[in-house]
């Protein structure tokens, strides 16, 4: 039994290789694409909707919903990254169903990889949002002293949102086929059902603390007033 998916190499030369996690995750990427770009060819109001374009836009929709509520009024800006993050650790976690089947999410590289991607979408964000000034101001309130530390969380929360999903994903992965070589029937069945369940509860919560980031990073002076005196 392998603990993550790294430890399965399929090609090595010298330190350079290629493994399952990267392996998975570009077979990941490219299903994303393909299933994209085939249920939204020949996108057109006359046309009738597809049974798999309606689900696609329900949960465009929804994603829209929660980043409105959690504070970003031009949600269409930030739905391409925000909704990307959720959809790729969705269905990264949903194909645990396959047999030996291994989810590139119970590797650290690859949450922490997302996790940069986050690190990086905030200042990037926040810049856009407030300009250089502005956002470089926001680091240093309520006083000045508190630079270093609020540039210390910065790197903390990336840490905290890397270690969060492998340690949940590795060890449902780590539990369920440790069921399935002492239990190999039904109750390995609903272990996988409930691994989904976590995998999918694991993508929200994902991309809601990515958008609360980037929702702390947005905001302005005008926007923190207004909110104090509500």
């Amino acid at each position: 039994m392998h603990i993550t998916p790294d430890q399965i190499i399929f090609w090595q030369y010298g330190f350079i290789k290629i493994n399952a996690s990267i392996a998975i995750t570009w077979g990941l990427m490219f299903i994303i694409i393909i299933g994209a770009k085939l249920i939204t060819r020949n996108l057109s109001p006359d046309k009738p909707m597809t049974r798999w374009r309606n689900m696609l836009e329900i949960v465009v929709i929804n994603i829209r919903n929660q980043i409105r509520e959690i504070g970003l009024c031009r949600a269409e800006h930030y739905l391409p990254f925000i909704g990307t993050l959720f959809l790729f650790i969705f269905i990264a976690n949903l194909f645990t169903v396959v047999p030996f089947y291994e989810p590139p999410t119970s590797s650290l590289s690859t949450t922490a990889a997302l996790a940069i991607c986050v690190f990086a979408a905030v200042p990037y964000y926040g810049i856009s949002e407030q300009g250089f000034i502005n956002y470089l101001k926001s680091y240093m309130k309520p006083t000045p002293i508190m630079f270093p530390f609020h540039i210390i969380s910065e790197f903390t929360r990336t840490l905290a949102l890397a270690v969060r999903l492998f340690g949940n994903m590795m060890s449902g992965v780590v539990i369920i086929a440790i069921l399935l070589t002492i239990t190999p029937f039904f109750f390995p069945i609903l272990m996988c059902a409930l691994g989904l369940l976590i995998g999918s509860v694991q993508a929200y919560i994902f991309s809601v603390l990515a958008t609360v980031f980037i929702a702390a990073a947005t905001r302005s002076e005008s926007d923190e007033k207004e909110q104090y005196e509500n």
